[in-house]
């Protein structure tokens, strides 16, 4: 057979059910070369530059993980305006054919639910940012990971551990964990702009009690100090607050990682070439997301 491809990045969307799924996608031109990258729903890496010569094909495999607002028992995630057009909100599986020459032939998807699902719980350094040129680390994990886990993004812009809460984000978390399932937790950016006296206790105490609601239900709670802004490069900007993720995760038994002081090493090492890594103070590229990504696989 033959294949598709086109000048410029092309979508595919299926509608489907909330889950996990499994896609098999064969690449290449069976007439010539091709180099194809994958993403799925709202930009989460899978597939990096996969390459093929002389008419030669080739199957991956990876795992996508798709959701809607609904709460299973009543209720929805209260979500934020902007986020009603996002496909990581929608009732599709949908994937991004991009690359060099991309070019796809056969795509298979079969349901996964036997498959554990590692859910990420954030702000804008985690969530799956929809547009160029802004990027996450929780969006490029999905590249390092073998496909017998599956990623679900459930970070969002602007959020702290208090309004995820409120949003019922992480009680849309909690309903879905399963046995043998993980979450990994990072919030502090927006948590330290709240004035309130006690935003801190209030901070330290939403952490612990998430570590004990996600192992009340046989998952495995993972918290993680917040990546430094820019300014981190040359001095800590986030308060007490990775000090208290610590002390949690040392109070409860929790599993850390400690991506703050990781976060600033890295970008001492990028030195001359910081900027690349960030679009703005606090928010990184797809260069800096990746390569923080790499700091969180490490912690992994």
């Amino acid at each position: 057979g033959g294949c598709i491809t086109a000048d410029a990045p092309f979508l595919f969307s299926v509608v489907l059910p909330e889950g996990n799924y499994r896609v098999q996608a064969t690449l290449g031109d069976p007439a010539g070369d091709s180099t194809t990258t994958v993403k799925a729903e709202s930009r989460r890496l899978m597939l990096e530059n996969i390459r093929t010569s002389g008419g030669a094909q080739v199957t991956r495999g990876f795992i996508v993980n798709i959701r809607t607002p609904d709460i299973a028992g009543g209720g929805r995630v209260g979500l934020k305006a902007r986020e009603t057009g996002y496909l990581h909100w929608d009732d599709k599986l949908t994937l991004e054919f991009g690359g060099a020459r991309p070019c796809v032939s056969k795509l298979v998807i079969t349901p996964a639910p036997e498959l554990p699902t590692l859910y990420l719980l954030g702000d804008s350094t985690v969530t799956d940012q929809p547009h160029e040129p802004w990027n996450s680390w929780g969006q490029m994990i999905t590249r390092f990971l073998k496909p017998d886990i599956a990623v679900a993004n459930h970070a969002e812009s602007g959020e702290s551990i208090r309004s995820s809460l409120g949003a019922r984000r992480v009680a849309k978390v909690l309903s879905l964990l399963r046995k043998g399932d993980f979450v990994l937790v990072q919030f502090g950016h927006n948590d330290m702009k709240d004035k309130r006296e006690d935003a801190l206790k209030l901070y330290e105490k939403n952490l612990a009690d998430l570590v004990r609601e996600v192992r009340v239900r046989g998952a495995t709670p993972v918290l993680v100090t917040s990546v430094e802004r820019k300014a981190g490069a040359k001095q800590e900007t986030l308060g007490e607050y990775p000090a208290t993720v610590r002390k949690v995760a040392a109070a409860e038994k929790a599993a850390l990682i400690d991506l703050q002081p990781a976060s600033r090493t890295l970008y001492a090492a990028l030195g001359a070439n910081l900027d690349k890594a960030f679009v703005d103070g606090t928010h990184h590229s797809n260069f800096g997301s990746y390569e923080i990504a790499r700091c969180v696989v490490e912690g992994i």
